[in-house]
């Protein structure tokens, strides 16, 4: 089951009005009016939904155990806490964003607060999510699946996809925060179900990612322009969301600083690989795609931006820029 993007605010957030909750183009609410939300990890994911947070009108509590994370959210006018039982204490609603399973279980450890509810947007095995959920469970705490489509650049835009899924009672109680920092959510029902559209969403993204290089590849060593490759197709029937998002990275030949680097979304490949090995379903694009990224690992691009299979491909072809 899926809803279309909740363009109000819902209830809770209803104050003024249409009773709407007010986008980025509204005017920001009055201090007291300021409804808090809490962001544990401050990556480049959570520093972003923390940012949009803040310019939607929330309060924003966060912390990160990297100091120079919680500088950069006092900067965007979030408030830098000393832990994650600190933001729990600020918040009801909280927003975890983190870059592996023993940071969930260990944040899950910390944490305390009846009555909290966290979305949980990191890109992780379901069975730790669950242990995680069963962590909190017991303290009160309800864990909502959220994790979310796109890329740290459509993240600062407020270009994200939340694929939420857990205890309906507690995704009501984090809906209305959901405008704040994506441009669209969907309720998919019981817990995990979140993390398997992910898990479909990321093999479709590894694919088209790839793809797109191919077509790169192929079109700039015929001779063609790569600006005019991405002008032309990007205005066809053969584009994808990765070739927009993408593209222009191929274009300028850039890769750094990385929205996600090849070697994070190794971590995200794995547990699809995982996950379709279980399931007992062929995917032979998906395992052709991922020879491209091991080969960008061994070729030096671990910590660029996976639109860096780019060069790959055009080191096999033979292409100089």
């Amino acid at each position: 089951m899926s809803r279309p993007p909740d363009k109000g605010g819902g209830a809770s957030l209803a104050k003024r009005g249409r009773g709407v909750l007010p986008d980025e183009k509204s005017a920001p609410r009055s201090s007291p009016e300021k409804e808090a939300i809490g962001v544990i990890g401050l990556g480049t994911m959570g520093s972003a939904m923390s940012a949009n947070l803040v310019q939607a009108g929330f309060r924003v509590h966060g912390f990160d155990v990297l100091a120079a994370q919680r500088e950069e959210l006092k900067k965007s006018g979030g408030m830098p806490a000393t832990s994650t039982a600190a933001v729990a204490q600020l918040a009801e609603v909280l927003i975890t964003s983190l870059p592996s399973a023993a940071a969930l279980h260990a944040v899950a450890e910390e944490l305390l607060g009846k009555g909290r509810v966290v979305m949980e947007t990191s890109t992780l095995p379901i069975e730790d999510k669950e242990r995680a959920r069963d962590t909190l469970a017991k303290k009160g705490v309800a864990l909502l699946d959220c994790p979310l489509s796109g890329t740290g650049a459509q993240a600062r835009a407020k270009d994200l996809v939340v694929y939420a899924s857990g205890e309906r009672k507690a995704y009501g109680r984090a809906a209305p925060f959901m405008p704040g920092f994506s441009r669209a959510h969907h309720y998919l029902g019981e817990f995990g179900n979140g993390s398997k559209m992910k898990f479909v969403a990321n093999l479709l993204v590894a694919i088209h990612n790839v793809s797109t290089a191919e077509a790169f590849a192929l079109g700039m060593k015929a001779g063609l322009d790569p600006k005019t490759i991405y002008d032309v197709i990007g205005n066809s029937a053969a584009a994808s969301r990765m070739f927009q998002v993408r593209g222009p990275q191929m274009v300028e030949n850039k890769y750094d600083p990385a929205t996600i680097s090849i070697g994070l979304f190794q971590k995200d490949m794995k547990i699809i690989g995982d996950v379709a090995t279980q399931l007992g379903v062929p995917t032979p694009l998906f395992n052709t795609s991922a020879t491209i990224y091991n080969a960008a690992m061994a070729m030096g691009h671990a910590k660029e931006d996976t639109a860096a299979v780019c060069a790959v491909l055009e080191k096999l072809s033979g292409i100089r820029r």
